[in-house]
């Protein structure tokens, strides 16, 4: 991936003494090499990979400095796929937005902006602005994918269309709210016994992709798709429970979206 996101990540790797190469912005190996070197100095699980835990260990998390601007709100649905701007009380623009898939969810709440940057380029397209959840690096921003606009299909990010992220960059300051609604994603423990759904249907696909799953796509989990789950278990370092749980689940979206190559925001 490469983002606004990762240059923090580069810039605190460096503060810390893990890491001496560039900070532009491209996860790339000589990254991925300092952050595992700061889990096992943390006593993380070291898989090079940014999650909750080693964003919050890195001290990533966002501070209070930031004060709240009153003056616009900005509210996001993510179940309208919709973005209203806000401008002392009342409504001053309707965009579209594309958000978080079901697997990788918009995080619910109430937020505030507290970064902007200008063409950070490539998949967050014109403008950036992170608001301040804290346990990752979550944002609005542009898009090289203007297509996606109107569905779920990012990370986590809030994309919009490049000619609206410059309108609302431009009136908006730091501090300005934004509140997102919606629908929260909840998933439940996936083993033998539960009833069949699209869930374990979505699961089986995935290690059908991998090459774990070589029988029907049917939405049962029997003791095929828990075997297929313990033989990926066992090569990710989990627990080889056979029990899809969030570790679990979250690992799968994870290696399939790099085995399809989805790395945008």
């Amino acid at each position: 991936m490469n983002g606004p996101d990762v240059q923090y990540v580069q810039r605190r790797l460096m503060e810390l003494g893990f890491y001496n190469g560039p900070v532009n912005g491209v996860y790339n190996p000589e990254t991925r090499d300092a952050v595992v070197r700061a889990q096992q100095s943390f006593g993380l699980a070291p898989d090079g990979i940014v999650g909750p835990d080693t964003y919050n260990a890195l001290g990533l998390s966002p501070t209070d400095e930031v004060t709240i601007s009153p003056e616009y709100v900005i509210n996001i649905d993510t179940s309208t796929l919709q973005l209203s701007l806000q401008h002392l009380g009342r409504q001053a623009g309707l965009f579209p937005v594309a958000v978080g898939k079901p697997d990788t969810p918009t995080p619910i709440g109430d937020w505030k902006i507290i970064q902007k940057t200008l063409n950070p380029g490539g998949p967050f397209g014109v403008r950036w602005m992170r608001i301040n959840c804290p346990w990752g690096g979550y944002g609005i921003h542009g898009t090289d994918n203007e297509a996606s606009i109107g569905t779920a299909a990012s990370h986590g990010c809030v994309r919009m269309h490049n000619d609206d992220i410059i309108r609302i960059y431009d009136l908006v300051s730091l501090g300005t709210r934004v509140k997102i609604t919606g629908n929260a994603f909840t998933g439940r423990l996936l083993r033998i016994g539960v009833e069949p759904g699209s869930d374990v249907l979505r699961v089986q696909q995935i290690l059908q992709i991998l090459g774990y799953y070589r029988s029907d796509l049917d939405g049962f989990y029997g003791p095929v798709t828990e075997a297929a789950v313990i033989r990926f278990q066992r090569d990710q370092g989990l627990s080889p429970d056979g029990i899809v749980g969030p570790m679990t689940y979250n690992r799968l979206q994870l290696v399939n979206d790099l085995a399809l190559g989805d790395v945008r925001p």
